[in-house]
């Protein structure tokens, strides 16, 4: 008799060598994940997820550029005079960098912070301080001199960073001038100067429709920046320098640049050497947020830039506790298991609107498992790049 399988969706994270441009990274994820599965006792099945993290999509792409590529693009775009920068999220290793090469190629860097946090949570102050002080963050327009009035000198509780004097630092310290304001209505910054650089991830395209309809002159996104070689540096046509990191003092990492061909490669290469029809997906960050650091994590534009076509959608899932607690209250035990099985069998392929579907997770599959994936691999000394989920796609009746 068949053991009833007692277990659901697993991740694992599957460590790979270090990787470097030029490396043929279809190839070193298929082998990692085929030894992984033989050393540790495991088998692949068709429809599991093969997740590739996409800083090693772009180190194996090379895709680099260095802050005087940054600063000559900035010039090339603004002619080298004042900049609005505005909306920026506080980090060290995503903007702080790119923030040198744009001071590196402006005269003068009107620094235009929200707040009480930035796009990502990241606070500079707490919404309860800003209440206290009277200050409406939905109007009201504050100078430097006026935040430290009221705020004085606040370090972020994980960095110990004071980012708007760091930020302001690093900008004078590229030979650049610097103003630094505060205001959450991007139009704020037009009366200091009419080109801008609006930083902000998810909402960039409203906030550039905002801007040239008050009267911008030049506005261009963090995504318009380094969308094409400079002095042969690398790129990224699609999203410039959103989704960037840190990778030395003078350089940057790119997000991926078109990396549709390597998930189906991997695919396809599975599929020779194991005969299972996996998905294969590039992840960046997750999309969640941390309830105490208030710090939601997708800094990238987006969770995947690249998936395999299974990975399309949304999840198709009943609620089994509505089930047990409605449609079979009166039921329980065996009885109460092949009811939900049998609706579980029987649900139609598109369940939106359904009562017993209400409370599932209305998101995209790539987001869900992007999000599962970037944390089973974490951001630190794992070592595992690579994420192999299992049974995702499986249900009670598996």
């Amino acid at each position: 008799m068949k053991k009833e399988r007692l277990t659901g969706t697993v991740s694992r994270g599957i460590r790979c060598p270090i990787i470097r441009q030029g490396d043929d990274l279809s190839q070193i994820v298929t082998d990692c994940v085929i030894n992984a599965a033989e050393a540790e006792g495991f088998e692949l099945h068709d429809r599991d997820v093969i997740s590739v993290t996409e800083s090693i999509v772009a180190r194996s792409q090379g895709n680099y550029c260095t802050v005087d590529d940054i600063a000559e693009d900035v010039r090339k775009k603004f002619g080298g005079g004042t900049i609005g920068v505005i909306f920026p999220i506080l980090s060290r290793n995503r903007f702080a960098i790119c923030l040198k090469g744009i001071a590196m190629g402006a005269k003068k860097i009107v620094l235009m912070l929200s707040y009480p946090s930035d796009e990502v949570g990241n606070e500079l102050v707490s919404l309860d301080l800003v209440d206290e002080a009277g200050i409406n963050p939905y109007s009201d327009v504050l100078t430097l001199e006026r935040y430290r009035e009221l705020f004085g000198y606040r370090k972020h509780e994980f960095t110990g960073v004071d980012y708007v004097e760091y930020y302001s630092d690093l900008i004078t310290e590229a030979g650049c001038e610097v103003e630094v304001i505060f205001a959450n209505q991007a139009k704020a910054i037009l009366d200091y100067t009419k080109n801008v650089i609006n930083c902000d991830i998810h909402t960039r395209a409203r906030t550039k429709r905002i801007l040239k309809a008050a009267g911008a002159e030049k506005v261009f996104g963090l995504d318009d920046i380094m969308t094409e070689p400079v002095n042969g540096s690398g790129c990224n046509e699609t999203y410039g320098l959103l989704g960037s990191n840190k990778a030395t003092e003078g350089q940057v990492k790119l997000f991926p640049r078109e990396c549709k061909q390597l998930v189906l490669d991997i695919q396809e290469l599975i599929k020779e050497r194991t005969g299972k029809n996996v998905e294969v997906m590039v992840y960046g960050d997750g999309a969640f947020k941390d309830p105490k650091g208030k710090i939601w994590e997708l800094a990238d534009p987006v969770v995947s830039p690249a998936f395999t076509d299974g990975l399309v959608g949304t999840p198709n899932e009943l609620k089994l506790k509505y089930l047990a607690d409605n449609d079979f209250a009166d039921l329980s035990g065996e009885a109460l298991k092949n009811a939900i099985s049998d609706s579980i069998r029987s649900k139609d392929k598109n369940l939106v609107g359904t009562m017993a579907s209400e409370g599932t997770t209305p998101r995209q599959l790539t987001d869900l498992i992007g999000s599962l994936c970037d944390l089973t691999s974490g951001s630190g000394d794992k070592g595992t790049p690579v994420v192999l989920v299992q049974g995702y796609f499986d249900n009670y009746t598996n």
